[in-house]
């Protein structure tokens, strides 16, 4: 097993607002002050951004501007600014850490998620069998970890891996690629056949270097 963490995000709250989406998750908001801090510019600088629409914001009653973590990924992303420490933690907001993805074709699919449920307690299991299911709940479902058998025919792997890294609207999952290509590139690259005991052992290091924990 070779594992390769892309990067290291420290858990502490970079920002005092949050509410609830509809699915029940907590959402982060940001002021204009605490975007300009996390961007090293000053204030003003935030809301100029704002203001010209290159970042987006709500209006809060009392006439403050708001920023929700997702917007701020985007814009991050898309201008090129450095991603570390709050900036990453940011832009992993919007993956559900408690929701493993098994992407691989159904011959082999429902075998392997009877294995995985025996050892990640905690987690909600999702199955993708085929590259419209897997685009699909990536979008919907914004899993935390995929399993991705890179033997899935129809797409070139390495750029399906690079763009869902890239794109913060996925949420930065953590993607545990299945294959015995050695020039492969994931956050964590296992060799076939599947070994669950370095599937758990990648898992617990990675929550452990998030700060999250689901597995009991």
């Amino acid at each position: 097993m070779e594992i390769k963490f892309r990067n290291s995000v420290g858990i502490g709250g970079c920002c005092k607002e949050k509410k609830m989406s509809k699915d029940g998750r907590r959402v982060r908001i940001f002021s204009a002050l605490e975007v300009a801090n996390i961007c090293g510019v000053v204030n003003q600088t935030a809301i100029n951004w704002i203001r010209s629409g290159h970042l987006k914001a709500f209006t809060t009653p009392g006439g403050q501007y708001r920023i929700y973590a997702k917007d701020l990924a985007a814009f991050l992303d898309k201008r090129g600014m450095s991603a570390s420490g709050e900036v990453l933690q940011v832009m992993m907001e919007n993956a559900n850490w408690n929701v493993f993805m098994i992407a691989m074709e159904q011959s082999v699919n429902d075998s392997v998620k009877q294995e995985i449920e025996g050892i990640l307690h905690g987690y909600s299991i999702i199955q993708a069998y085929d590259w419209f299911e897997i685009g699909r709940k990536l979008t919907e479902e914004k899993p935390g970890f995929v399993l991705l058998d890179a033997g899935l025919p129809g797409v070139d792997i390495a750029k399906f891996v690079q763009m869902v890294k890239e794109d913060p609207f996925f949420g930065r999952p953590c993607i545990f690629l299945l294959t015995n290509d050695a020039s492969a590139q994931a956050d964590v690259v296992l060799r076939k056949p599947l070994d669950l005991n370095q599937l758990k052992t990648a898992i617990d290091n990675f929550e452990r270097q998030i700060g999250v924990q689901v597995t009991a």
